[in-house]
């Protein structure tokens, strides 16, 4: 590999990392600010929720669509269109003191994600091939850190620039990330707009995904380790507020859940390929995940930085693993992409309803145990799922997949 080549993808890598780094600060800055969006928007519990259940419901429709989006657009051109509604759609909140301006802009927060997953990972594999879980875990890594860095600063920002200024500065970094991306992404590989080749609508767009069980079991899959983290992101810090601890506490324990979460996942990107039976770090995540939830149950304020700490490493593991799992299941990077946005598309609609039914039960009960309790209970039930992930599943699953795409599904 020549010296240029190892740049210009080293510069891709960059603009991959940048543009995951602005794909949740818009929504992770909502739960720290949740008082002052109660206050001057007069925004109840439920709809707090939905400022995070829109967004993650446009993810869902837009993975659905991908195969379309990714024909109207292109990739290339899309992901930039996708950086760019998210740009405009934090600008916008600089007027957006009242509900229906901020749900107006979840609106657009969530299609200009939505348009950038559903790209991405078909990119990522075209042009990474066989390093390609390694790329999904650092693009899971920004993603991570992007939420730490949105809810960690949100309270400091608040108190220097005020809490509409601070969710309309993301702006700004997704203006540079798009900007990086049409750079570094000028002589990658990609698909074009309406350029579909031949049979591409049999390799992806059209193929029954639903008739497969194991499609529905990894949609399953990553809704709860979606949920798992749009819930910890929304609800840990007012979930700490409403326990007597101070704004910046309940920020820091936020911070550090975050950050753990990012430090893991980064952890995941180095050392992804040393496992190729992904079943082990699956249900040590899930175990984890299910522990922080009980924590937060029956000792929340005897050890909260540990029980966040373990919510941290246990979703620092699922959410990205969640992906690469299911792009480990197909080599094609059309099919694989959109397979994954089956995935993602399901799941992330089954995710949206977990923050929103958070809030739900917070408005009726003013207590947010029973959300917990039912988070831990799904993390549990999804070990039963994880053990069937092996590496020879894979290609039981595509044959599956060719029966389907002829019009016989395998019944044995």
């Amino acid at each position: 590999m020549s010296q240029t080549h190892k740049l210009a993808r080293t510069f891709l890598l960059l603009a991959i990392l940048l543009l995951s780094l602005n794909l949740r600060p818009a929504i992770a800055a909502i739960g720290p600010l949740i008082q002052s969006i109660s206050q001057f928007a007069q925004v109840r519990s439920i709809g707090i929720s939905l400022l995070t259940t829109i967004p993650v419901l446009m993810m869902g429709l837009g993975a659905i669509y991908a195969a379309s989006i990714r024909q109207a657009l292109g990739e290339r051109g899309g992901i930039a269109i996708g950086g760019a509604i998210i740009a405009v759609a934090c600008l916008m909140r600089l007027w957006a003191d009242n509900r229906y301006g901020l749900f107006a802009s979840a609106v657009l927060v969530g299609l200009g994600i939505a348009v950038i997953q559903a790209l991405l990972p078909g990119f990522i594999k075209r042009n990474f091939g066989a390093s390609t879980s390694s790329v999904l875990a650092l693009y899971s890594t920004g993603i991570v850190a992007g939420a730490a860095i949105g809810s960690g600063t949100a309270s400091w920002l608040e108190d220097q620039l005020g809490w509409l200024s601070t969710l309309a500065g993301w702006a700004l970094p997704a203006v540079g990330a798009t900007v990086v991306w049409m750079l570094a992404s000028r002589n990658s590989q990609y698909a074009g707009r309406s350029t579909a080749q031949p049979g591409a609508a049999a390799k992806g767009g059209s193929v029954p995904f639903w008739r497969i069980g194991r499609c529905w079991s990894l949609l399953l899959f990553f809704g709860i380790g979606t949920g798992a983290f749009m819930l910890a992101m929304a609800w840990i810090s007012p979930f700490y507020i409403g326990l007597g601890l101070t704004k910046g506490v309940a920020g820091l324990l936020l911070s550090v859940l975050t950050i753990v979460e990012a430090l893991t996942a980064l952890w995941l990107s180095l050392t992804i390929n040393r496992f190729p039976d992904r079943r082990g770090l699956l249900i040590t995540s899930l175990l984890l995940v299910a522990a922080g939830f009980l924590m937060l149950i029956v000792a929340p304020l005897v050890a909260p930085y540990f029980a966040v700490s373990l919510l941290g490493v246990g979703i620092g593991i699922l959410f990205p693993l969640s992906i690469i799992v299911a792009m480990d299941h197909l080599k094609d990077p059309t099919l694989a992409g959109n397979f994954t946005a089956f995935v993602q598309g399901g799941g992330f609609i089954i995710a949206s309803l977990v923050p929103l039914t958070a809030g739900s039960l917070r408005d009726v009960f003013n207590d947010l145990s029973y959300i917990w309790l039912l988070m831990a209970v799904a993390s549990l039930g999804m070990v039963v799922l994880a053990v069937r992930f092996s590496p020879a599943s894979y290609g039981r699953f595509q044959e599956d997949l060719a029966e389907v795409q002829g019009g016989v599904l395998r019944t044995a």
